[in-house]
């Protein structure tokens, strides 16, 4: 086993997969403390390199490209402090981060990992149900349809066609880009509807104005990940004869069947299946889920264990 703890975060290596933990101090964005802990399997890791600073050191890991539905919706977006995959190393601790370094390289040798993209997701991406509150709505995903909600000072115009229901099966790509604070930044769920839409994200009924609390914003990214993992596969949309028509056709109920079993459940199916359960009830006591929709998301939960 190698580790190194840190206050922004503990990466562990026990020789097949790397865990790492967000740390508790203070200043770990609230991203990376909403998202947890991510176990990274060593046919996901492309690369990983330490950079020494003269201050401090970076631990820096590269996955392979479509191993990851985060990195697959944010597209590099991240802000560097959000980002799971880099670790701010103190300098008396650089011979640990190095070692650990050189253990993950070793290991990869060893298993021979390819460094070439993916054919599936490798890791499953946040549970679901997921509910985050931004500055244009409270958007939420139940595995099957998102759900958003206008603010009070959303535009008028989506505040007048009231709760948008989204089913995932219409949904073709997810767009996200992060508020930084100078720039507004939006959440948008492209579907074969809106496929050619030119509305600014502000007036678009399918996606969120993302112009308030950088933190609380950037949170959107754990929906926008979470229905970017039960979308197909950026490699088969690559392939030849599987075009949009095609890939459509293919969807329907079979998805909708899979929608659960697309991603991977942890490890301990107790204990997540009581958070999900959890998480689903708070929902629908917020208001958040209607009756029927939470009974119809909790039977898809029970289904997916």
């Amino acid at each position: 086993m190698a580790e190194i703890i840190q206050r922004h975060g503990t990466w562990a290596f026990d020789g097949t997969t790397v865990r790492i933990t967000p740390g508790l101090h203070r200043s770990v964005p609230l991203f990376r403390q909403t998202y947890g802990e991510i176990a990274v399997p060593l046919e996901a890791v492309a690369g990983i390199v330490y950079e020494p600073e003269r201050r401090r050191g970076r631990l820096r890991m590269r996955l392979r490209e479509g191993a990851d539905p985060l990195l697959q919706a944010t597209g590099g977006r991240l802000p560097e402090a959000a980002d799971p995959y880099r670790l701010t190393v103190d300098t008396d601790r650089s011979g640990v981060a190095g070692y650990l370094a050189e253990e993950i390289r070793h290991a990869l040798l060893l298993d021979q990992v390819p460094d070439e993209p993916t054919e599936a997701y490798l890791l499953p991406g946040p549970p679901v149900p997921v509910s985050v509150r931004s500055s244009d709505g409270t958007v939420s995903f139940d595995g099957a349809q998102v759900r958003i909600d206008w603010a009070d000072t959303s535009d008028r115009v989506k505040r007048a066609t009231g709760p948008r229901m989204i089913d995932v099966d219409d949904v073709v790509r997810v767009e996200w880009l992060p508020n930084s604070g100078l720039d507004d930044g939006f959440l948008r769920f492209v579907t074969r509807e809106t496929v050619s839409s030119k509305l600014p994200a502000e007036k678009d009924p399918h996606a969120l104005d993302l112009w308030g609390n950088v933190s609380r914003d950037l949170l959107t990214a754990l929906v926008a990940t979470a229905v970017t993992a039960r979308l197909p596969h950026p490699s088969a949309r690559a392939q030849p004869g599987s075009g949009d028509e095609a890939e459509r056709g293919g969807r329907g109920t079979d998805r909708r069947r899979r929608l659960t079993a697309s991603v991977p459940p942890p490890a301990d199916h107790h204990d997540v299946l009581l958070r999900r359960l959890r998480e689903l009830g708070e929902l629908h006591r917020d208001g958040v889920l209607t009756d029927e929709e939470f009974a119809r998301t909790k039977a898809v939960v029970l289904r997916g264990f």
